[in-house]
């Protein structure tokens, strides 16, 4: 569409910062203390902006709402992550149980982006590491690109393109937009 822009939707956990792996298992840090930034984050976040794409981060924190982690933590976080090239940080605290249109696979977050941002979905791309991530990447019409920890859970439907990493993933999406 005209005047509609580019964007990489990334997850935050897993994909920005380090997950907790417990049995096989990932799970995001609840304070702002165990926020560790991934290698070459800041870098990769850098040239996706640098080719012309919005960042724009999607994550689901049932954390909050199951009452494992308090929301003023989750802020702080994503207050620190918003120090990095990121241009929105798009939350759903809900659980599966509330069965909200935000919670990806579900794709409410990124269409909200898409609507508040004036994103081109079928021309952006969504980074994630679970099923969930990749899900919400087809219900909204974007690319997906899949960090595979080989997690102990469902794999994600294809089609997606498989990285071991955000650096990898935006060499992958930069030369595929030259």
């Amino acid at each position: 569409m005209v005047g509609r822009r580019r964007a990489v939707f990334l997850d935050r956990d897993g994909v920005l910062n380090e997950s907790i792996v417990r049995e096989g298992k990932p799970y995001a840090p609840t304070t702002l203390a165990g926020l560790k930034l991934l290698p070459g984050v800041k870098e990769a976040l850098q040239s996706l902006r640098d080719a012309g794409f919005l960042n724009v981060v999607v994550t689901n924190q049932p954390d909050v709402a199951n009452g494992k982690a308090r929301r003023e933590d989750i802020d702080a976080i994503h207050a620190e992550l918003k120090k990095l090239p990121i241009d929105a940080v798009k939350v759903c605290f809900h659980g599966d149980a509330e069965q909200c249109a935000c919670r990806k696979p579900r794709p409410g977050l990124l269409l909200q982006a898409a609507d508040e941002l004036a994103i081109d979905l079928p021309a952006s791309f969504l980074v994630g590491d679970r099923w969930r991530d990749v899900g919400a990447a087809h219900a909204a019409g974007c690319t997906a690109l899949f960090v595979d920890y080989r997690y102990a859970e469902r794999r994600p439907d294809p089609p997606y393109l498989e990285v071991k990493s955000l650096p990898e993933a935006a060499t992958l999406i930069i030369r595929s937009n030259k």
